[in-house]
C-alpha cells in the first residue's frame, strides 16, 4: 500500500509539473516553465 501511495504521489507531481494547480507552490520562486510555444 505504501509503495502504491508513493507512486501515485510521484505521478501526480510529474503531471502537475509546469502548470499552476494545487501542486504549485507559490512559496518557491521558481522560473517560469520553458515552453516551445513562447519562442
Amino acid at each position: 500500500m505504501r509503495r502504491a501511495a508513493a507512486v501515485f504521489i510521484l505521478v501526480a507531481l510529474l503531471a502537475g509539473c509546469g502548470q499552476k494547480g494545487p501542486l504549485y507552490r507559490p512559496g518557491e520562486k521558481a522560473p517560469e516553465p520553458v515552453t516551445t510555444a513562447g519562442k
